[in-house]
């Protein structure tokens, strides 16, 4: 599971990833453990039973299922262990992969955390941006939990979760976030992230959106481009109130024609 295929970076990339990684998991762990125990510990650090699923191991399921989406039932068959215990994994990963940010290309030291990060990048280096929200389905919400109707997405008719994801002029990814439930829309989902402050922050930083952000851009006309909204069959079809004679047809059919006996 650790070839470059399941994971997408080398194995060289996945060792310093592990790495990097393993005195932050550490750390996450004896916390967590302190907080239940509600004391310190009283043996020496690594002593009693062994984790099911070794940290090199739970870093490489993480990276198989953020790249795949694979069920964790499935990779649970795969490594012998419970279904929980690669859900557990995924949980612990996730946020300390999520911290060390976005790698900017070109810049190797250089990491974008934050919307604020992207923006300061974008300002100092002229970099034109892309922004555009996109949906990943989830469980359905279990039943009794508020606001459970919000995770309903009215485009994809299902339980989803929104995200923003800003690129710069080539399509090279620099952020993702503003995660919102699916019945959000794109623009109300990035406004709450603040994108209007730093607009104005950065006043000089040039943006493409797609046609979900048009209220951006109506109100950011000089830094947010948007293409129009598209005519809707029933404005096209002229005023609702107009006698039907004089209302424009909109089928291939021509208009029938009135037969005098």
């Amino acid at each position: 599971m650790s070839h470059r295929i399941c994971t997408g970076i080398g194995r060289r990339k996945l060792g310093k990833l592990i790495e990097e990684l393993a005195p932050l998991w550490l750390a996450q762990q004896e916390s967590r453990l302190r907080g239940r125990r509600g004391r310190d510990r009283l043996r020496a650090e690594g002593a009693g039973p062994a984790h099911e699923l070794p940290f090199t191991d739970r870093v490489i399921v993480t990276l198989v299922i953020l790249r795949f989406q694979l069920p964790h039932a499935a990779l649970a068959v795969l490594y012998g262990v419970h279904r929980s215990t690669i859900t557990r994994a995924a949980g612990e990963i996730r946020p300390l992969l999520a911290q060390r940010g976005f790698a900017v290309p070109g810049k190797p030291g250089l990491r974008l955390r934050t919307l604020a990060d992207v923006f300061a990048y974008a300002a100092a280096e002229g970099v034109k941006l892309r922004i555009d929200g996109t949906e990943v389905q989830v469980r359905r919400p279990r039943a009794g939990r508020p606001g459970r109707r919000a995770f309903v997405s009215g485009k994809k008719k299902q339980n989803t979760i929104k995200s923003t994801a800003v690129s710069d002029g080539q399509g090279r990814l620099l952020w993702l976030g503003a995660f919102r439930p699916g019945r959000m829309h794109d623009v109300t989902a990035l406004r709450t992230d603040g994108i209007e402050d730093l607009l104005r922050r950065h006043p000089d930083v040039q943006a493409e959106a797609d046609a979900g952000y048009q209220g951006l851009a109506r109100d950011f006309p000089g830094q947010v481009s948007a293409p129009p909204a598209r005519a809707s069959p029933r404005s096209a079809a002229g005023p609702a109130g107009a006698p039907r004679g004089t209302r424009p047809r909109t089928g291939g059919d021509p208009a029938p024609r009135r037969r005098s006996w």
